[in-house]
Protein backbone atom coordinates (compact mmCIF):
# COMPACT_ATOMS: atom_id res chain seq x y z
CA UNK A 1 0.00 0.00 0.00
CA UNK A 2 1.37 3.40 -0.92
CA UNK A 3 1.13 5.21 2.42
CA UNK A 4 1.49 3.55 5.74
CA UNK A 5 1.57 3.85 9.49
CA UNK A 6 5.08 3.85 10.86
CA UNK A 7 5.82 1.58 13.80
CA UNK A 8 8.16 3.56 16.02
CA UNK A 9 10.73 1.93 18.27
CA UNK A 10 10.94 3.34 21.78
CA UNK A 11 14.07 3.70 23.86
CA UNK A 12 14.70 4.74 27.46
CA UNK A 13 17.47 7.06 28.60
CA UNK A 14 19.21 6.60 31.90
CA UNK A 15 20.22 9.79 33.76
CA UNK A 16 23.85 10.46 34.48
CA UNK A 17 25.93 13.20 36.00
CA UNK A 18 26.50 16.83 35.03
CA UNK A 19 29.33 18.64 33.28
CA UNK A 20 32.18 20.81 34.48
CA UNK A 21 33.48 24.21 33.42
CA UNK A 22 32.69 24.51 29.71
CA UNK A 23 32.70 20.70 29.42
CA UNK A 24 32.93 19.04 26.04
CA UNK A 25 29.76 17.03 25.76
CA UNK A 26 31.19 14.09 23.88
CA UNK A 27 31.11 10.35 24.58
CA UNK A 28 31.55 9.01 28.07
CA UNK A 29 35.05 8.96 29.42
CA UNK A 30 36.89 10.24 26.32
CA UNK A 31 37.49 13.28 24.17
CA UNK A 32 35.39 13.78 21.05
CA UNK A 33 38.01 11.96 19.05
CA UNK A 34 38.42 8.74 17.11
CA UNK A 35 37.79 5.86 19.51
CA UNK A 36 36.62 2.30 19.11
CA UNK A 37 34.62 0.68 21.85
CA UNK A 38 35.87 -2.53 23.39
CA UNK A 39 34.42 -5.25 21.23
CA UNK A 40 34.32 -3.15 17.99
CA UNK A 41 31.26 -3.78 15.84
CA UNK A 42 29.86 -6.27 18.33
CA UNK A 43 29.73 -3.80 21.22
CA UNK A 44 26.26 -3.82 22.78
CA UNK A 45 24.41 -0.52 23.16
CA UNK A 46 20.84 0.50 23.84
CA UNK A 47 18.50 -0.44 20.96
CA UNK A 48 14.75 -0.99 21.09
CA UNK A 49 13.94 -4.59 21.78
CA UNK A 50 17.36 -5.14 23.34
CA UNK A 51 18.10 -5.22 27.06
CA UNK A 52 18.67 -1.67 28.35
CA UNK A 53 21.82 -1.13 30.32
CA UNK A 54 23.24 1.62 32.46
CA UNK A 55 26.20 3.65 31.27
CA UNK A 56 28.33 5.25 33.94
CA UNK A 57 29.76 8.76 33.66
CA UNK A 58 31.82 10.86 36.04
CA UNK A 59 29.81 13.51 37.89
CA UNK A 60 30.93 16.99 36.88
CA UNK A 61 29.59 20.48 37.48
CA UNK A 62 28.86 23.36 35.15
CA UNK A 63 30.70 26.41 36.46
CA UNK A 64 30.83 28.78 33.55
CA UNK A 65 27.69 30.78 32.80
CA UNK A 66 27.43 33.73 30.44
CA UNK A 67 24.36 36.00 30.34
CA UNK A 68 23.59 35.75 26.62
CA UNK A 69 20.60 34.56 24.61
CA UNK A 70 19.67 30.91 25.05
CA UNK A 71 20.83 28.61 22.29
CA UNK A 72 23.36 31.13 21.01
CA UNK A 73 26.17 29.76 18.88
CA UNK A 74 29.26 31.50 20.18
CA UNK A 75 31.26 30.76 17.00
CA UNK A 76 30.61 32.18 13.53
CA UNK A 77 27.40 31.06 11.81
CA UNK A 78 25.65 31.33 8.47
CA UNK A 79 22.02 32.47 8.23
CA UNK A 80 19.46 29.91 9.35
CA UNK A 81 17.81 27.71 6.74
CA UNK A 82 14.06 27.87 6.21
CA UNK A 83 12.12 25.75 8.68
CA UNK A 84 11.40 22.24 7.42
CA UNK A 85 9.07 19.58 8.76
CA UNK A 86 10.98 16.30 8.89
CA UNK A 87 9.07 13.32 7.53
CA UNK A 88 10.06 9.77 8.46
CA UNK A 89 11.03 9.18 4.82
CA UNK A 90 14.12 11.31 5.48
CA UNK A 91 15.45 8.15 7.15
CA UNK A 92 16.00 5.49 4.53
CA UNK A 93 17.71 2.12 4.66
CA UNK A 94 18.88 -0.67 2.40
CA UNK A 95 17.83 -4.06 3.74
CA UNK A 96 19.57 -6.66 1.54
CA UNK A 97 17.60 -9.57 2.99
CA UNK A 98 14.23 -7.84 2.98
CA UNK A 99 12.74 -10.59 0.79
CA UNK A 100 13.61 -13.07 3.55
CA UNK A 101 11.59 -11.04 6.03
CA UNK A 102 14.46 -9.25 7.79
CA UNK A 103 12.97 -6.40 9.83
CA UNK A 104 15.22 -3.56 11.07
CA UNK A 105 14.90 -2.84 14.79
CA UNK A 106 15.24 0.87 14.04
CA UNK A 107 12.49 3.19 12.85
CA UNK A 108 12.63 4.09 9.19
CA UNK A 109 10.30 5.47 6.58
CA UNK A 110 11.87 4.54 3.25
CA UNK A 111 13.66 1.57 1.71
CA UNK A 112 15.70 1.30 -1.49
CA UNK A 113 15.52 -2.03 -3.26
CA UNK A 114 19.02 -2.61 -4.59
CA UNK A 115 21.46 -5.45 -3.89
CA UNK A 116 18.40 -7.43 -2.84
CA UNK A 117 18.40 -9.96 -5.68
CA UNK A 118 15.62 -8.11 -7.53
CA UNK A 119 17.38 -6.19 -10.34
CA UNK A 120 16.04 -6.32 -13.90
CA UNK A 121 18.53 -8.99 -14.95
CA UNK A 122 17.57 -11.12 -11.95
CA UNK A 123 13.82 -10.82 -12.51
CA UNK A 124 13.60 -11.05 -16.30
CA UNK A 125 16.31 -13.63 -16.97
CA UNK A 126 14.85 -14.40 -20.41
CA UNK A 127 12.90 -12.02 -22.60
CA UNK A 128 9.28 -12.02 -21.50
CA UNK A 129 9.79 -14.56 -18.70
CA UNK A 130 9.70 -13.05 -15.22
CA UNK A 131 10.84 -14.50 -11.91
CA UNK A 132 8.72 -12.29 -9.69
CA UNK A 133 9.10 -14.28 -6.47
CA UNK A 134 11.98 -12.28 -4.97
CA UNK A 135 10.54 -8.87 -5.85
CA UNK A 136 7.05 -9.87 -4.70
CA UNK A 137 8.43 -10.96 -1.35
CA UNK A 138 10.61 -7.86 -0.95
CA UNK A 139 7.71 -5.51 -1.66
CA UNK A 140 5.33 -7.44 0.59
CA UNK A 141 7.84 -7.25 3.43
CA UNK A 142 8.48 -3.52 2.89
CA UNK A 143 4.72 -2.90 2.86
CA UNK A 144 4.34 -4.85 6.10
CA UNK A 145 7.11 -2.76 7.65
CA UNK A 146 5.42 0.48 6.55
CA UNK A 147 8.26 1.79 4.39
CA UNK A 148 7.96 3.82 1.20
CA UNK A 149 9.62 1.85 -1.59
CA UNK A 150 12.26 3.16 -3.99
CA UNK A 151 12.91 0.58 -6.71
CA UNK A 152 15.96 0.72 -9.00
CA UNK A 153 14.88 -0.20 -12.55
CA UNK A 154 18.35 -1.05 -13.95
CA UNK A 155 20.59 -2.97 -14.67
CA UNK A 156 20.53 -4.74 -18.05
CA UNK A 157 19.91 -8.51 -18.36
CA UNK A 158 22.50 -10.49 -20.32
CA UNK A 159 20.05 -11.32 -23.10
CA UNK A 160 19.13 -7.63 -23.55
CA UNK A 161 22.68 -6.21 -23.47
CA UNK A 162 24.12 -4.50 -26.51
CA UNK A 163 27.60 -5.48 -25.27
CA UNK A 164 27.55 -8.60 -23.11
CA UNK A 165 31.11 -8.05 -21.89
CA UNK A 166 30.24 -4.72 -20.26
CA UNK A 167 29.72 -5.36 -16.57
CA UNK A 168 29.47 -8.47 -14.45
CA UNK A 169 27.23 -7.45 -11.51
CA UNK A 170 24.68 -8.82 -10.96
CA UNK A 171 25.04 -10.53 -14.36
CA UNK A 172 27.11 -10.34 -17.54
CA UNK A 173 26.25 -7.28 -19.62
CA UNK A 174 24.65 -5.47 -16.68
CA UNK A 175 26.55 -2.23 -17.44
CA UNK A 176 25.63 -2.25 -21.12
CA UNK A 177 22.94 -0.16 -22.68
CA UNK A 178 19.94 -2.28 -23.69
CA UNK A 179 20.24 -3.23 -27.36
CA UNK A 180 16.56 -2.49 -27.99
CA UNK A 181 14.62 0.32 -26.35
CA UNK A 182 11.48 -1.78 -26.55
CA UNK A 183 13.00 -4.29 -24.10
CA UNK A 184 13.43 -1.44 -21.59
CA UNK A 185 9.94 -0.13 -22.23
CA UNK A 186 8.37 -3.55 -21.74
CA UNK A 187 10.31 -4.06 -18.50
CA UNK A 188 9.28 -0.72 -17.01
CA UNK A 189 5.67 -1.33 -17.98
CA UNK A 190 5.72 -4.83 -16.45
CA UNK A 191 7.06 -3.54 -13.11
CA UNK A 192 4.57 -0.67 -12.89
CA UNK A 193 1.60 -2.85 -13.80
CA UNK A 194 2.55 -5.44 -11.20
CA UNK A 195 3.67 -3.24 -8.32
CA UNK A 196 2.56 0.31 -9.07
CA UNK A 197 0.22 0.27 -6.06
CA UNK A 198 3.22 -0.30 -3.76
CA UNK A 199 6.26 1.36 -5.33
CA UNK A 200 6.40 5.04 -4.41
CA UNK A 201 9.46 6.00 -6.46
CA UNK A 202 11.41 4.55 -9.38
CA UNK A 203 15.14 5.18 -9.74
CA UNK A 204 16.39 4.81 -13.30
CA UNK A 205 19.83 3.34 -12.65
CA UNK A 206 22.47 2.75 -9.99
CA UNK A 207 25.77 4.68 -10.06
CA UNK A 208 25.63 5.42 -13.76
CA UNK A 209 28.90 7.37 -13.68
CA UNK A 210 30.85 4.19 -12.84
CA UNK A 211 31.80 1.68 -15.52
CA UNK A 212 30.99 -1.12 -13.10
CA UNK A 213 27.31 -0.24 -13.55
CA UNK A 214 27.00 1.72 -16.81
CA UNK A 215 29.16 1.96 -19.92
CA UNK A 216 26.69 3.68 -22.18
CA UNK A 217 26.63 7.43 -22.77
CA UNK A 218 24.97 10.14 -20.66
CA UNK A 219 22.66 10.79 -23.62
CA UNK A 220 21.56 7.16 -23.71
CA UNK A 221 20.90 7.20 -19.95
CA UNK A 222 18.81 10.34 -20.39
CA UNK A 223 16.85 8.57 -23.15
CA UNK A 224 16.18 5.61 -20.85
CA UNK A 225 15.09 8.12 -18.20
CA UNK A 226 12.64 9.80 -20.56
CA UNK A 227 11.20 6.51 -21.83
CA UNK A 228 10.65 5.23 -18.29
CA UNK A 229 9.09 8.52 -17.21
CA UNK A 230 6.57 8.46 -20.06
CA UNK A 231 5.41 4.98 -19.08
CA UNK A 232 5.31 5.63 -15.35
CA UNK A 233 3.49 8.96 -15.78
CA UNK A 234 0.82 7.23 -17.84
CA UNK A 235 0.32 4.21 -15.59
CA UNK A 236 1.16 5.64 -12.14
CA UNK A 237 1.09 9.46 -12.28
CA UNK A 238 1.66 9.98 -8.54
CA UNK A 239 4.93 8.03 -8.43
CA UNK A 240 8.24 9.88 -8.19
CA UNK A 241 10.89 9.53 -10.91
CA UNK A 242 14.42 9.53 -9.45
CA UNK A 243 17.35 10.25 -11.74
CA UNK A 244 20.15 7.74 -12.14
CA UNK A 245 22.50 8.10 -9.18
CA UNK A 246 26.10 9.28 -9.49
CA UNK A 247 28.86 8.55 -6.99
CA UNK A 248 30.77 11.71 -6.09
CA UNK A 249 33.96 10.27 -4.61
CA UNK A 250 35.56 9.43 -7.98
CA UNK A 251 35.65 13.07 -9.03
CA UNK A 252 36.81 12.49 -12.61
CA UNK A 253 34.02 9.99 -13.21
CA UNK A 254 31.50 12.29 -11.53
CA UNK A 255 32.46 15.33 -13.60
CA UNK A 256 32.60 13.24 -16.78
CA UNK A 257 29.07 11.89 -16.37
CA UNK A 258 26.89 14.00 -14.06
CA UNK A 259 27.02 17.41 -15.84
CA UNK A 260 26.57 15.71 -19.24
CA UNK A 261 23.61 13.73 -17.91
CA UNK A 262 22.06 16.93 -16.59
CA UNK A 263 22.54 18.58 -19.98
CA UNK A 264 20.78 15.69 -21.68
CA UNK A 265 17.95 15.75 -19.13
CA UNK A 266 17.51 19.47 -19.78
CA UNK A 267 17.19 18.80 -23.52
CA UNK A 268 14.40 16.35 -22.70
CA UNK A 269 12.49 18.75 -20.47
CA UNK A 270 13.83 17.51 -17.10
CA UNK A 271 11.84 14.24 -16.95
CA UNK A 272 12.69 13.57 -13.28
CA UNK A 273 11.23 14.56 -9.93
CA UNK A 274 14.37 13.94 -7.85
CA UNK A 275 18.13 14.14 -8.38
CA UNK A 276 20.30 11.50 -6.71
CA UNK A 277 23.88 11.02 -5.60
CA UNK A 278 25.92 8.55 -3.56
CA UNK A 279 28.25 10.14 -1.04
CA UNK A 280 30.73 7.40 -0.26
CA UNK A 281 34.18 8.87 0.17
CA UNK A 282 37.64 7.34 0.30
CA UNK A 283 38.04 4.92 3.18
CA UNK A 284 39.41 7.78 5.30
CA UNK A 285 36.46 10.09 4.60
CA UNK A 286 34.48 11.80 7.34
CA UNK A 287 31.00 13.38 7.32
CA UNK A 288 32.70 16.72 6.64
CA UNK A 289 33.87 15.42 3.25
CA UNK A 290 30.38 14.11 2.56
CA UNK A 291 29.03 17.62 3.17
CA UNK A 292 31.55 18.89 0.62
CA UNK A 293 30.24 16.34 -1.88
CA UNK A 294 26.73 17.69 -1.40
CA UNK A 295 27.99 21.21 -2.09
CA UNK A 296 29.77 19.95 -5.23
CA UNK A 297 26.51 18.45 -6.43
CA UNK A 298 24.56 21.64 -5.75
CA UNK A 299 27.13 23.59 -7.75
CA UNK A 300 26.73 21.21 -10.72
CA UNK A 301 22.94 21.49 -10.53
CA UNK A 302 23.13 25.31 -10.51
CA UNK A 303 25.53 25.34 -13.46
CA UNK A 304 23.14 23.12 -15.42
CA UNK A 305 20.23 25.45 -14.56
CA UNK A 306 18.42 22.47 -13.08
CA UNK A 307 14.92 23.11 -11.72
CA UNK A 308 14.31 23.16 -7.99
CA UNK A 309 13.85 19.46 -7.30
CA UNK A 310 14.69 17.42 -4.17
CA UNK A 311 18.13 15.87 -3.80
CA UNK A 312 18.35 12.35 -2.36
CA UNK A 313 21.45 10.53 -1.16
CA UNK A 314 20.50 6.99 -2.11
CA UNK A 315 23.62 5.27 -0.71
CA UNK A 316 26.06 6.24 2.02
CA UNK A 317 28.50 4.59 4.41
CA UNK A 318 32.12 5.11 5.42
CA UNK A 319 35.39 3.19 5.51
CA UNK A 320 34.82 1.45 2.18
CA UNK A 321 37.99 0.39 0.37
CA UNK A 322 39.44 2.71 -2.26
CA UNK A 323 39.75 4.43 -4.48
CA UNK A 324 43.00 2.66 -5.37
CA UNK A 325 45.42 0.86 -3.11
CA UNK A 326 46.19 3.95 -1.01
CA UNK A 327 42.90 3.57 0.86
CA UNK A 328 42.44 0.13 2.46
CA UNK A 329 39.06 -0.60 3.98
CA UNK A 330 38.52 0.57 7.56
CA UNK A 331 36.28 -0.82 10.27
CA UNK A 332 34.54 2.01 12.09
CA UNK A 333 32.98 1.11 15.42
CA UNK A 334 32.13 2.47 18.85
CA UNK A 335 31.68 6.17 19.41
CA UNK A 336 33.18 7.05 16.04
CA UNK A 337 30.48 5.03 14.27
CA UNK A 338 27.79 6.75 16.34
CA UNK A 339 29.24 10.15 15.51
CA UNK A 340 29.44 9.45 11.78
CA UNK A 341 25.86 8.19 11.55
CA UNK A 342 24.42 11.03 13.64
CA UNK A 343 26.32 13.70 11.71
CA UNK A 344 25.27 12.17 8.39
CA UNK A 345 21.53 12.41 9.03
CA UNK A 346 21.78 15.80 10.72
CA UNK A 347 23.89 17.13 7.86
CA UNK A 348 21.25 15.90 5.42
CA UNK A 349 18.67 18.04 7.23
CA UNK A 350 21.08 20.98 7.43
CA UNK A 351 22.05 20.73 3.74
CA UNK A 352 18.51 20.02 2.50
CA UNK A 353 19.13 16.45 1.34
CA UNK A 354 15.53 15.27 1.49
CA UNK A 355 16.24 11.54 1.88
CA UNK A 356 19.28 9.56 3.00
CA UNK A 357 19.45 5.79 2.51
CA UNK A 358 22.05 4.12 4.71
CA UNK A 359 23.83 1.19 3.12
CA UNK A 360 22.93 -1.11 4.76
CA UNK A 361 21.01 -2.84 7.55
CA UNK A 362 23.29 -5.86 7.75
CA UNK A 363 26.02 -7.40 9.88
CA UNK A 364 28.31 -7.81 6.88
CA UNK A 365 31.77 -6.38 7.61
CA UNK A 366 33.72 -7.30 4.47
CA UNK A 367 32.73 -4.13 2.62
CA UNK A 368 31.14 -1.68 5.05
CA UNK A 369 32.99 0.51 7.53
CA UNK A 370 30.01 1.27 9.78
CA UNK A 371 27.85 -1.75 10.54
CA UNK A 372 24.22 -0.94 11.24
CA UNK A 373 22.42 -3.84 12.88
CA UNK A 374 20.74 -4.53 16.24
CA UNK A 375 23.05 -3.67 19.11
CA UNK A 376 25.56 -1.59 17.17
CA UNK A 377 26.50 2.02 17.99
CA UNK A 378 25.52 3.04 14.46
CA UNK A 379 21.98 1.74 14.93
CA UNK A 380 21.61 3.50 18.28
CA UNK A 381 22.82 6.81 16.85
CA UNK A 382 20.52 6.47 13.86
CA UNK A 383 17.52 5.87 16.12
CA UNK A 384 18.48 8.81 18.32
CA UNK A 385 18.54 11.28 15.43
CA UNK A 386 15.26 9.86 14.17
CA UNK A 387 13.69 10.41 17.60
CA UNK A 388 15.16 13.90 17.90
CA UNK A 389 13.80 15.13 14.56
CA UNK A 390 10.97 12.98 13.17
CA UNK A 391 7.74 14.99 12.83
CA UNK A 392 9.59 18.05 14.09
CA UNK A 393 9.77 21.53 12.61
CA UNK A 394 13.51 22.02 12.13
CA UNK A 395 15.62 25.10 11.42
CA UNK A 396 19.38 24.61 10.98
CA UNK A 397 22.42 26.88 10.91
CA UNK A 398 25.85 26.12 9.54
CA UNK A 399 28.63 27.40 11.75
CA UNK A 400 31.14 26.57 14.45
CA UNK A 401 29.26 24.73 15.81
CA UNK A 402 26.39 23.78 13.52
CA UNK A 403 22.97 23.63 15.11
CA UNK A 404 19.41 22.54 14.38
CA UNK A 405 16.46 23.83 16.40
CA UNK A 406 13.57 21.41 16.62
CA UNK A 407 9.99 22.17 17.56
CA UNK A 408 8.07 18.99 18.22
CA UNK A 409 4.84 18.40 20.11
CA UNK A 410 5.07 21.80 21.75
CA UNK A 411 8.61 21.08 22.99
CA UNK A 412 11.64 23.03 21.77
CA UNK A 413 15.07 21.43 21.61
CA UNK A 414 18.35 22.09 19.84
CA UNK A 415 21.11 19.85 18.49
CA UNK A 416 24.66 21.15 18.11
CA UNK A 417 27.86 19.68 16.69
CA UNK A 418 31.05 20.64 14.87
CA UNK A 419 31.89 19.25 11.45
CA UNK A 420 35.63 19.15 12.08
CA UNK A 421 38.35 20.51 14.32
CA UNK A 422 38.25 21.31 17.98
CA UNK A 423 35.22 21.59 20.23
CA UNK A 424 33.41 24.93 20.16
CA UNK A 425 31.51 26.89 22.81
CA UNK A 426 27.73 26.71 22.78
CA UNK A 427 25.22 28.42 25.06
CA UNK A 428 22.63 26.03 26.50
CA UNK A 429 19.09 27.06 25.39
CA UNK A 430 16.84 28.74 27.96
CA UNK A 431 14.49 25.77 28.30
CA UNK A 432 17.12 23.00 28.27
CA UNK A 433 17.87 21.04 31.41
CA UNK A 434 19.32 17.90 29.81
CA UNK A 435 21.99 17.17 27.22
CA UNK A 436 22.06 13.76 25.49
CA UNK A 437 24.42 12.24 22.95
CA UNK A 438 23.40 9.78 20.21
CA UNK A 439 24.39 6.81 22.38
CA UNK A 440 21.65 7.88 24.83
CA UNK A 441 24.01 9.12 27.50
CA UNK A 442 22.39 12.13 29.19
CA UNK A 443 23.46 14.64 31.81
CA UNK A 444 22.01 17.69 33.52
CA UNK A 445 22.85 21.14 32.13
CA UNK A 446 22.07 24.68 33.26
CA UNK A 447 20.11 26.97 30.91
CA UNK A 448 22.27 29.89 29.77
CA UNK A 449 25.55 28.21 30.70
CA UNK A 450 28.30 27.74 28.13
CA UNK A 451 29.47 24.25 27.25
CA UNK A 452 31.68 22.96 24.48
CA UNK A 453 30.40 20.68 21.76
CA UNK A 454 32.60 18.64 19.46
CA UNK A 455 31.98 16.32 16.57
CA UNK A 456 29.60 14.13 18.57
CA UNK A 457 26.17 15.79 18.13
CA UNK A 458 24.46 16.75 21.40
CA UNK A 459 20.73 17.22 21.95
CA UNK A 460 19.71 19.96 24.41
CA UNK A 461 16.17 20.12 25.71
CA UNK A 462 13.80 19.68 28.63
CA UNK A 463 13.52 16.18 30.03
CA UNK A 464 14.66 13.42 27.68
CA UNK A 465 14.27 13.08 23.89
CA UNK A 466 11.18 11.26 22.61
Amino acid sequence: MRRRTLVRRQEHVHPDGVGEAAPELGPVGCRDDDHRSEGGHGARVIVEGMRHFQRSRPVLSVLLSIPVAAGLLVGSVAPASAATTIDDTAFGLHVPRISSGVTPTASYGAIRLWDSGVAWGQVEQRRGTYWWVGLDRAIAAANAQGAEILYVLGSTPTWAAKHKKQGTYPNRGAASSPKRLNDWRRWVRAVVLRHGDSIDAYQIWNEANLQTFWQGSPARMARLTLEATRIIRRLDPTAKIVAASSTVRLTAAFHRFFPAYLTQLRKRGWPVDVFAIHTYGPSTATPALRAAYVRTTRKALRKAHAPARPLWDTEVNYGIKGPGSRYPDKDIGGKKAARYVAQTYLDSIRLRVARTYWYSWSRKTDLLGVVMAPGTPGATAYQSVFDWTDRGRVTCRTGKPNSCRVGKGGVRAEVAWTSAGRARPFVVPANATRACDPLRVCRAVTPGSTVKVGRMPIWFGPGTPT
